[in-house]
């Protein structure tokens, strides 16, 4: 349910409904435009009498919320959001982000060469998995924490912003004391328990979309991470499986408008992980700038063939670069900016 007040209700009028909205029980989430004040309401709401609410001063209508999911949608935050990284980098609006990084954090040289190629050719997060969770439990899993530092040290060196996977709800404190941004990878976007951990914490949250997960699905797990007071939720679309073999996962390229429709997250797509090959990275790249994503994240390895994890599709140095040239056009097409 959702109170949206009068254009010119004063703070005094806001303020009272609220109050009301507590007295009953609920919980608020405020919502201030430079038009329009929404108050959205969360818990029994059939303890709400909805003709008292509307007889308040300053009150314009009373809407019911059907979706099931409930702050992720647009009824509830109708601006977009826009996630702040640092202070000179931020995610969704008019700027298009890139994020370039090796699937695993190997060694110190792997990802400190990574790290100064991505950003030489204008990355703005790198990405590097320091606990990697794989399907066989023969494949790599990661350095753990010798990985947070490597990431944390090419940070430092190269001015370039980390996202890394967090996989347990104990490993949170760690992870976040080490990386700007902590990633739900595909096979935990449905593990509450993380959920609930990573919105604990005021950090932002790269949140993929699950292997089969429907839309529904999907942004009810980031209302997990909204219910806990942490709005810094960024959506990732990385392919859904289907009967295709072509390609490692199948692109819903068609997802990224319509959740700018449904949800007020920003939305990035991964070419990498949608296609499983590199040679197709680079054009869907230039579909996901072209169809109003708020930015990609690409798998970038010094040399492919020897990579530990996912080398198949991941691009060289020199691919990176041509993927930042052809795609350069359609973002400034699309009126964003890559910073």
């Amino acid at each position: 349910m959702i109170f949206i007040m009068k254009h010119r209700a004063t703070k005094d009028q806001v303020n009272h409904v609220i109050k009301r909205i507590e007295q009953w029980g609920c919980q608020v989430h405020l919502s201030e435009g430079q038009e329009t004040t929404i108050i959205g309401v969360l818990g029994d709401v059939r303890r709400i009498n909805q003709g008292v609410v509307e007889r308040m001063e300053g009150v314009e209508k009373v809407v019911r919320v059907l979706k099931p999911f409930k702050q992720a949608s647009r009824e509830f935050h109708p601006l977009d959001t826009v996630i702040q990284i640092n202070n000179d980098l931020s995610i969704g609006y008019d700027s298009f982000t890139i994020m370039a990084g090796p699937c695993a954090v190997e060694n110190r040289e792997q990802l400190l060469e990574t790290a100064f190629e991505v950003k030489k050719a204008g990355a703005h997060i790198l990405r590097g998995g320091a606990y990697k969770p794989r399907t066989s439990p023969y494949s790599f899993q990661g350095l753990g924490e010798e990985g947070l530092k490597i990431l944390a040290e090419a940070r430092e060196k190269y001015g370039l912003a980390v996202v890394t996977e967090v996989t347990e709800p104990q490993l949170v404190p760690l992870v976040s004391s080490y990386a700007d941004m902590l990633q739900i990878g595909a096979r935990n976007m449905q593990n509450y328990a993380l959920l609930h951990a990573v919105g604990e914490i005021q950090k932002p949250v790269l949140l993929k979309r699950g292997l089969m997960s429907t839309v529904d699905e999907w942004l009810m797990a980031a209302d997990y991470i909204l219910s806990h007071g942490n709005p810094n939720v960024v959506l990732c679309e990385r392919g859904i499986r289907t009967f295709s073999t072509y390609t490692r996962n199948t692109l819903d390229i068609s997802v990224v408008p319509l959740l700018k429709q449904l949800s007020h997250l920003p939305v990035i797509i991964d070419p990498s992980h949608a296609t499983g090959k590199w040679d197709l990275v680079i054009p869907v790249s230039r579909a996901s700038a072209a169809v109003g994503a708020d930015g990609i994240m690409v798998e970038v390895h010094p040399n492919p063939e020897e990579a530990l994890s996912d080398g198949a599709q991941s691009l060289t140095p020199a691919n990176f670069v041509q993927l930042m040239e052809e795609i350069t056009p359609i973002v400034g097409m699309m009126k964003r900016r890559m910073k």
